[in-house]
């Protein structure tokens, strides 16, 4: 469908999705080569939003295997339903008498049973989760395996064989190949290092937080309600609040929450009390609120917090511009 890179940018923009050169970069590779596509990168900074743009770009649906501690083959591939073919045995119980009923020996009997397994051994009584459904679509499809870093590395090496050859093997029916192979985007917030193989088996891509220019424009197009020169100062303060040692950095989606609680409040200028009522829609942890307050404090003359403001040589002195 997307011939060159630029086609695949502006597939993407299409969804409201800014992407820099490298991600279109390797979506397009990842499109070509039929590979998954690893994403690595902060919480928050437009990995799984990718999916969704690609999907919508794309006109194909996302399924999403949304991956956690404890997450196994059958929550993850499929499940068989056993009370279902239950009923069904108890169901059919007469027409099993009368197909079985005048057999002369058990053999023949087992012969005859054996020639009707198709009736309780069929898909019909197959559950499919993500991995099994984007298998067995019968259109392509963009498969999201979100978080995969939150699985445990058994499941991850479940995953080596399904991205590899795209079949699963379900004991019951047989091997079921897929009949597109879908496209494969998986997301990691770096929690914890993937095997090799893993990585080996896919592209790779390292998504990190915006720069100015970029998250501006994330902001202009995400909130268009609020006034140029105030999303200007609210991506400087994010942009600025990341420069600070802080326990969680504020993500590309929580300067979207922050644009637009400033719109709900009809905010006119970024003033010291605006920020102050309205910081813990950026930050998540009482430390990281003290800390960012005891910088601003600093950058107004007041306070000083030693090693705390970046690489930013204004560090929070630009802030008493806007009061």
């Amino acid at each position: 469908m997307f011939n060159t890179i630029g086609d695949v940018r502006t597939g993407l923009s299409t969804q409201q999705y800014i992407a820099t050169d490298d991600i279109s970069t390797a979506m397009f590779l990842a499109d070509r080569l039929g590979k998954p596509l690893l994403t690595e990168g902060p919480a928050g900074v437009g990995k799984t939003e990718l999916s969704k743009a690609w999907a919508g770009a794309t006109g194909r649906e996302l399924i999403r295997l949304q991956c956690y501690e404890g997450l196994d083959e059958t929550k993850a591939l499929y499940e068989w339903e056993y009370a279902k073919q239950l009923l069904y045995t108890q169901l059919l119980r007469d027409k099993l008498g009368e197909v079985l009923g005048d057999a002369a020996t058990l053999r023949e009997a087992a012969d005859r049973l054996a020639s009707e397994e198709e009736v309780f051994f069929s898909e019909r009584f197959l559950l499919p989760r993500p991995l099994l459904r984007a298998i067995t679509s019968d259109k392509p499809v963009v498969l999201l395996i979100d978080e995969i870093d939150r699985a445990d590395a058994e499941f991850e090496a479940f995953l080596l064989e399904v991205l590899s050859d795209f079949q699963v093997s379900v004991p019951e029916l047989g091997t079921l190949k897929a009949k597109h192979t879908p496209t494969v985007i998986l997301t990691s917030n770096n929690t914890r290092e993937l095997s090799e193989a893993l990585k080996r088996r896919c592209l790779y891509i390292f998504i990190d937080y915006p720069d100015l220019e970029s998250e501006l424009r994330i902001v202009q197009l995400k909130v268009p309600g609020l006034a140029p020169k105030l999303a200007r100062q609210a991506v400087e303060m994010v942009q600025l609040l990341r420069d600070l040692d802080l326990k969680k950095h504020p993500s590309v989606s929580e300067t979207l929450d922050w644009a637009r609680a400033l719109v709900a409040l009809n905010t006119r200028a970024l003033d010291q009390k605006t920020i102050d009522n309205t910081l813990s829609v950026l930050l998540k942890y009482q430390s990281d609120l003290q800390r960012a307050k005891r910088a601003m404090e600093g950058g107004s003359g007041r306070r000083k917090e030693r090693g705390s403001l970046g690489s930013d040589p204004r560090g929070f002195e630009g802030l008493d511009r806007y009061n």
